[in-house]
């Protein structure tokens, strides 16, 4: 044989080696990918059993009283706020007469550490449809939440997008800025708002843009069993009882209130004007404890407080919405009062009647104290994360 035929002879068996080779890098690639992804993850607390305790529980029977949101006179069927049953995930083991196929190379990636339990201030399966999505690349935050926007936009429910952050350890809710990378992803469809539960086209369409972020992403959409739409209508039926506005109406005695005036007062309680005209009182941690408003139909602004005048103002407490309710209640009758002497005006009801002691100290336990006693015995106490979600409009 010449040298020309040797040498091409070399290059042909050099190439099949070659390719050989290549072909058993890949195998082994894509092996491992398709470890990451399908690979048995520890159990996930959206999906943990449990359900609140309710046996034995007490509901307060309301009274005929006037309030700024009344309740419904039909009978009410408390809900029970169960958890869905964690979904079985099978061990990729081989049996016990089974030899593994092959032993982990040495330089094999160690498993990525379990994320810790997801917080439920930030996502709750009794309260939100949850959708767990594990990438095997990470993908930004401004990504994902931009991927399927225009369709999410034509929900009635609010979507609430976390993350798990791979360097604090902590999840933590995606912002829209964020080029965070993200792997671990969870995202809540809210099942109930102040519009009422959800409905079929509203999980129909929910569920179809989780599967089209799922193929975008290259990952596996893990939704909870059926029964979302019973689920959310057993909450709203929680909700229809518990759901009160507690109203105290302050009214001239016969020369108007000047916005000026009523401007100075509110600000020296630390009250702030918002874009939904009326003050607002905050706590210590920026949340919301009860508000004033006109009581005629002129919403308050910076500019119309200069020239309006009123013949009455509104103190308004979100009763679901507020932690200690019944402190709180205490907190704002009090400033009414003192609005009511430098204004020259008197406390009433929705009658304009006179509101008496004994009648503010009837609203404060039977549409204060025993609602948000119920709230917290579901376990889902007034003026938590879960409960100003869950009440919201």
């Amino acid at each position: 044989m010449t040298e020309l035929q040797l040498g091409l002879i070399g290059l042909g068996a050099a190439a099949v080696v070659g390719v050989f080779a290549y072909n058993k890098w890949q195998e082994r690639r894509h092996r491992k990918l398709a470890e990451k992804v399908l690979k048995p993850h520890h159990e996930d607390v959206l999906l943990g059993g449990g359900q609140p305790a309710a046996a034995g529980r007490a509901e307060p029977e309301w009274p005929g009283a006037k309030t700024t949101v009344g309740l419904a006179e039909t009978e009410r069927i408390d809900p029970v706020l169960s958890e869905p049953a964690a979904a079985a995930q099978p061990a990729l083991q081989p049996s016990r007469n089974e030899t593994p196929r092959r032993e982990s190379a040495p330089n094999d990636e160690a498993d990525d550490p379990p994320a810790g339990p997801l917080p439920a201030e930030l996502l709750d399966p009794r309260l939100e449809f949850v959708v767990a999505m594990e990438l095997v690349e990470p993908v930004s935050a401004a990504q994902i939440l931009h991927s399927q926007r225009d369709v999410l936009q034509r929900l009635s429910k609010p979507v609430h997008w976390v993350g798990f952050n791979e360097r604090s350890r902590e999840w933590e809710r995606l912002r829209g800025d964020s080029e965070s990378p993200v792997r671990r992803l969870r995202i809540g469809l809210q099942l109930v708002n102040r519009l009422g539960p959800l409905g079929e086209a509203d999980l129909l369409l929910f569920t179809g843009a989780m599967q089209a972020l799922a193929d975008e992403l290259m990952a596996v959409a893990d939704m909870p069993p059926a029964r979302v739409l019973d689920q959310a209508a057993e909450i709203d039926r929680f909700c229809a009882a518990v759901d009160l506005e507690i109203g105290l109406n302050l009214v001239s005695r016969g020369t108007p209130f000047a916005g000026t005036k009523i401007r100075a007062l509110a600000e020296a309680a630390g009250m702030a004007l918002g874009v939904d005209g009326a003050f607002t009182r905050y706590d210590d941690a920026g949340r919301p404890q009860f508000s004033l408003q006109n009581y005629e139909t002129t919403p308050f602004s910076a500019e119309s407080l200069r020239n309006l005048t009123t013949h009455g103002l509104t103190f308004l407490l979100d009763v679901p919405r507020v932690d200690h309710g019944e402190r709180v209640f205490g907190q704002m009758t009090e400033l009414a009062r003192r609005f009511a002497d430098t204004l020259n005006g008197t406390l009433v009801d929705d009658n304009r009647q006179p509101l008496s002691d004994s009648q503010l100290e009837h609203i404060r336990r039977e549409f204060i104290g025993k609602p948000q006693a119920t709230m917290a015995s579901f376990g889902l106490p007034a003026g938590s994360a879960q409960a100003r979600r869950l009440f919201s409009s």
